[in-house]
């Protein structure tokens, strides 16, 4: 039996809705109101990454008919955050189903950084924006820069760039694996902690 035929294990916290609405629908999708809800005041800085995000992930897995955003899971259950009001699933998802992408990378993004091809390329990205007297928090929080912000926009693109080698097995170069699921399936849950 090949790889692929195997389904991915992954890990993932999720509250308490969540999981009624996957026992009540057989199904969950995420959308963009729960993250509001979730992050407050802070919900935009999200939604910016989450958008670019789902701008790439479409081309890769086109989501079904409902979601809006993935739902975040890893390979291993000590990357995930668990707060208080979670339930931690272990799942078995099919491999068509998932985007695998290089945690690093992903936390580049959330932090707005610039997502270099090459960490030499990040390194002159961020030399140039310290010659310039600036962060990556005024290109992104200001309509200043619009040349840098479509730049560091353009560059999160990358964060799919592992997604095949990743789901074949190889996972030469990535530190830890992280997954977006457009759903989480009932039949996909081996177990709930």
């Amino acid at each position: 039996m090949d790889s692929q035929d195997h389904p991915l294990i992954l890990y993932t916290a999720q509250t308490q809705p969540v999981l009624d609405a996957i026992s009540r629908d057989k199904t969950c999708f995420n959308r963009a109101c729960y993250i509001e809800q979730k992050y407050q005041e802070v919900s935009s800085i999200f939604l910016t990454a989450y958008r670019q995000f789902v701008q790439e992930a479409v081309k890769k897995v086109p989501p079904p008919q409902g979601a809006e955003f993935p739902y975040w899971a890893f390979e291993n259950p000590r990357d995930l955050y668990v707060s208080t009001d979670c339930k931690v699933l272990k799942l078995a998802v099919p491999r068509g189903e998932a985007l695998l992408f290089d945690v690093r990378d992903w936390n580049k993004v959330l932090q707005f950084r610039f997502l270099g091809a090459t960490e030499e390329e990040e390194r002159a990205f961020e030399q140039d924006l310290t010659r310039r007297g600036i962060t990556v928090w005024d290109v992104m929080n200001t309509s200043f820069y619009p040349d840098l912000r479509r730049r560091i926009l353009k560059s999160w693109g990358r964060v799919l760039r592992h997604h095949e080698a990743l789901c074949s097995g190889d996972r030469r170069g990535v530190s830890s694996v992280q997954a977006a699921l457009w759903q989480i399936r009932e039949e996909w849950i081996v177990e709930v902690r």
